[in-house]
């Protein structure tokens, strides 16, 4: 087995570069196939994403033969496409996917999708028969090993987006936001995430505010939300547990007195509001109210450059794991070899034996004398069987190879009989 990965990503080429050598899954089958017939790959793995284009393979071909391959299945010239690539291999290959699938490679440090993304590409591969018995042991070896950086290591624990932070607030602060209603302002990408994040988290009541009622539509749709004007918050304002709004109004959209009024409608219940909009869409005089939670985008950057910098940190101790569980894995595959080694070698002493004892018995069926058959057979076995070594020796001994003579030495047990 030998294992390569050839790929580019974020790090390495322009949005434009990655979109032309993205495989989208109508051609996913296609390619696989493909790579295997033309490049002499025995087993292989297409991840594709939006920040990156990496094949896996087990091959003996010669890396520029994988990436002709790709330039020409993407028909992209090698002298635009080869700059952007990057490669590795055995050892460097193992610990690349581990720590692509750890996170520890991707945009955002830690981010957990990507894991799910390699094991969809490892899926398509095996629906695409292009996984062989090498290629699965490493995939499913990754995978364990993802899970045990997040097991022991908090490496996706953190917020590291202020979507993903307003959320974290809000679980913070009410029980359980499954039993809350979320009120988000504005339909952008922003509250797009924000309503991602809690749908996820189990928040099921969202209304969704916005200037136009089709784009909120769109969103509502996704999330089963209810749909009103900015117009009318003051007439839901009193329902909702969590307010977060990120519009581009240049105005606040929510005043002091709107919010005290639907205070005292809650009776006071606890309210959180997060202002991600700049410029702001809740007055700040909001925070001086009692029950109400106010944080603007400042506050949640905040905690995300926090939680940034511990998620470092505990990239440390992930890449510490990766490095060791990818030197464990090569280990396992240094000893595959030897297992081929040891075959052959009892194979190939196995064929001597039966060559010769065939020999033997044909001689003492023609009346041969036993004692002489047996002293001809051992000699015959003994020269057949050392010859290899002691060429090997000679060799060594000839070509100034003192490393190499110690090596066989030690294979053949002889420094044990000093």
């Amino acid at each position: 087995m030998s294992l390569l990965v050839i790929g580019i990503n974020h790090n390495t080429a322009s949005v434009e570069l990655r979109e032309k050598v993205a495989f989208g899954p109508d051609k996913l089958s296609e390619a696989l196939q493909q790579l295997e017939a033309s490049s002499n790959v025995n087993g292989s793995v297409i991840l594709s994403t939006c920040n990156r284009t990496e094949i896996y393979c087990d091959t003996k071909a010669a890396k520029s033969k994988v990436i002709d391959w790709l330039t020409q299945f993407h028909q992209v010239s090698p002298e635009e496409l080869k700059p952007s690539i990057y490669v590795h291999e055995e050892q460097a290959a193992i610990r690349h996917l581990m720590r692509v699938s750890c996170g520890l490679d991707s945009l955002v440090l830690g981010e957990p999708q990507i894991l799910g993304q390699v094991k969809q590409s490892y899926s398509d591969a095996r629906d695409a028969k292009s996984v062989n018995a090498a290629v699965e042991k490493l995939f499913q070896k990754t995978f364990s090993v993802a899970k045990r950086v997040r097991t022991e290591t908090e490496i996706g624990g953190s917020a590291v987006s202020v979507a993903y932070a307003a959320c974290t607030l809000a679980k913070h602060i009410f029980e359980s936001i499954a039993d809350s209603t979320a009120l988000l302002v504005g339909a952008g990408e922003t509250i797009e995430l924000v309503a991602k994040h809690l749908s996820s988290n189990g928040c099921t009541k969202i209304i969704v505010a916005n200037r136009t009622r089709e784009r909120a539509l769109g969103l509502a749709e996704q999330f089963g939300a209810k749909v009103i004007s900015l117009e009318e918050i003051p007439d839901h304002l009193a329902k909702a547990d969590i307010v977060i709004s990120s519009t581009a109004s240049p105005l606040p959209i929510i005043g002091k007195g709107m919010v005290e009024t639907a205070l005292k409608a809650r009776k006071h219940q606890p309210m959180l509001l997060v202002d991600i909009a700049v410029p702001r869409d809740i007055e700040s005089q909001v925070g001086d109210l009692n029950d109400a939670y106010l944080y603007t985008v400042d506050d949640l950057q905040s905690i995300v450059d926090s939680n940034i910098e511990q998620r470092k940190v505990e990239a440390i101790q992930a890449e510490a794991i990766v490095s060791e569980e990818s030197a464990s894995f090569m280990t396992w595959l240094r000893s595959l070899q030897a297992v081929d080694s040891i075959r052959e070698y009892r194979q190939s002493s196995n064929d001597i034996r039966q060559e010769l004892l065939a020999k033997s018995l044909q001689s003492l069926q023609a009346g041969g004398e036993p004692e002489k058959v047996l002293l001809e057979l051992s000699n015959k076995l003994t020269n057949r069987l050392i010859h290899a070594p002691t060429r090997a020796l000679q060799s060594a001994a000839e070509q100034g190879e003192p490393a190499k003579l110690a090596a066989i030495r030690q294979s053949l047990g002889l420094d044990e009989l000093k």
